[in-house]
């Protein structure tokens, strides 16, 4: 396939998961207690959000992040969040592409491995018996 070939079903496949995504994101819809203005700021800072999302990210790295979103919300969110956060304290310089993503993704998972490490620690205690003294005695 050529370049063209490969970017026109580049932007097919944006152009569906972008189109699926409000979807499943589930809005206010259900919540019990939210009045009218938050369940119109919802939408607001959702958008907010995704341009923000959109400025930080190459298109390549919000592809591979949508599509983790679609296997792992919470993990997609937690990324987000931390995306905007660097860019807030300015230590994103440039746009994160696909492979600082997946940079960004492992150091992630290991961190979360080391919270959810078991270790198994085996005390074993010294057993002193006094009546084998005593079979020496005869």
């Amino acid at each position: 396939m050529d370049d063209a070939e490969l970017q026109a079903i580049r932007q097919a496949r944006m152009a569906e998961l972008q189109r699926q995504q409000p979807s499943g994101n589930g809005t206010t819809g259900g919540r019990p207690g939210g009045s009218g203005d938050s369940a119109a700021r919802q939408p607001s800072e959702d958008d907010a959000r995704a341009e923000m999302i959109a400025q930080i990210l190459t298109p390549a790295a919000r592809e591979r992040l949508s599509r983790i979103r679609i296997v792992r919300q919470q993990k997609a969110k937690g990324v987000e969040d931390l995306l905007i956060q660097m860019a807030r304290t300015g230590q994103i310089r440039s746009r994160v592409d696909e492979d600082e993503l997946i940079s960004l993704l492992e150091q992630i998972s290991k961190q979360e491995s080391r919270e959810h490490e078991t270790k198994i620690v085996y005390q074993t205690r010294r057993f002193v018996d006094d009546d084998s003294d005593d079979e020496f005695d005869i």
